[in-house]
């Protein structure tokens, strides 16, 4: 069995679905597979997140919810889940199956064939007659919840409701969505699409109307939600503009050296930056992420308040009643992606 944190609630669903695996030893031998290349689920949740990122295209439309989304692009998620999950995880492509061998599977892991299947409701896959005997890959993920699962499931036809669509695709029954599909990762947690999750006068208050407003309402991203992961996705939604990564650089008007007058960092996913964050007790940004917090110049009246020494001084986050004070600079990073 493969490590995990004892407080890992992915844990308890691995060891509660022992018996799938001992009865689906192709199973077993892909889930454990999955796992081996992901053991926190971080690099699959980073997949599903940047996926729901690409098609709300926040850069050129603005939108940060699933529900402003097109009929045909909600329809098209499922294909984009599928490319880039083999893409991160380079999955060989799958084989040609069904009675005329017209079907092929997405992806074919360690020689076993497997289907990729994404629904934005759970319990919404829709399963082709032809993966019947095959191995899916059941993918939900719902950014309203900040919640993502990912199992395996043997399909057989007894699991199955009929399909009444024109494809004759099937669902799967909805009291066989725990006993029969392994789940490798369930209701994890999606990395947080911020501003779908800000209160509408916060929002309101980044996504200024007009042109050419993107450095401003960027700034106005880290000012108004600190400590706090803000994602690209947000990022490149509030800048609407295509060099969205120079809006958060340091240089004249620009975000980092604009809010750090007021005393406010942005620190990126580089390690040193995370180290910072670490010390102080701030929220450390991961892959793709970005936090922005307040200093404060550390002083006997702080205690033993985590601190972190910047530019040959001792900083502390700063609490409402800190006066503002000009923030160091974050250490400048070499060798390793912004992005």
């Amino acid at each position: 069995m493969l490590p995990f944190e004892e407080d890992d609630v992915n844990a308890a669903t691995w060891i509660a679905n022992q018996e799938l695996l001992k009865l689906d030893p192709e199973l077993k031998e892909v889930a454990e597979h999955i796992r081996s290349l992901d053991p926190t689920g971080q690099r699959f949740a980073s997949v599903l997140r940047d996926t729901i990122d690409q098609l709300l295209n926040g850069e050129a439309t603005g939108r940060f919810a699933w529900k402003q989304l097109f009929k045909t692009e909600k329809t098209h998620a499922g294909t984009l889940v599928e490319i880039n999950l083999q893409r991160e995880f380079r999955f060989h492509d799958g084989g040609d199956v069904g009675d005329d061998s017209k079907h092929p599977m997405d992806y074919r892991i360690l020689g076993i064939d497997v289907d990729c299947k994404f629904s934005q409701d759970f319990g919404g896959w829709m399963i082709p007659p032809e993966a019947m005997g095959y191995l899916c890959l059941l993918v939900w993920a719902d950014d309203y919840k900040s919640r993502w699962s990912a199992g395996l499931f043997r399909v057989r036809e007894e699991f199955l409701n009929t399909g009444s669509n024109r494809d004759k695709k099937l669902t799967l029954k909805a009291e066989y969505r725990k006993s029969k599909v392994f789940w490798i990762w369930h209701e994890a947690k999606l990395p947080e699409n911020v501003l779908l999750h800000l209160p509408e006068t916060t929002r309101n208050q980044i996504l200024i109307d007009g042109p050419r407003q993107g450095q401003r309402r960027v700034i106005e991203l880290f000012r108004r939600v600190q400590n706090r992961r803000v994602g690209r996705g947000a990022v490149r939604t509030a800048a609407q503009q295509l060099d969205y990564m120079a809006r958060l650089r340091e240089g004249k008007g620009r975000a980092r050296t604009v809010l750090r007058e007021e005393g406010i960092v942005i620190a990126g996913p580089y390690s040193k930056h995370q180290d910072i964050a670490q010390q102080l007790g701030a929220e450390v940004p991961q892959r793709g992420e970005f936090v922005s917090f307040r200093l404060a110049e550390a002083k006997p009246h702080h205690g033993n308040r985590p601190s972190v020494k910047l530019e040959g001084r001792h900083w502390v986050l700063a609490k409402p009643e800190d006066p503002k004070e000009t923030a160091p600079r974050l250490p400048k990073v070499t060798g390793e992606e912004e992005s």
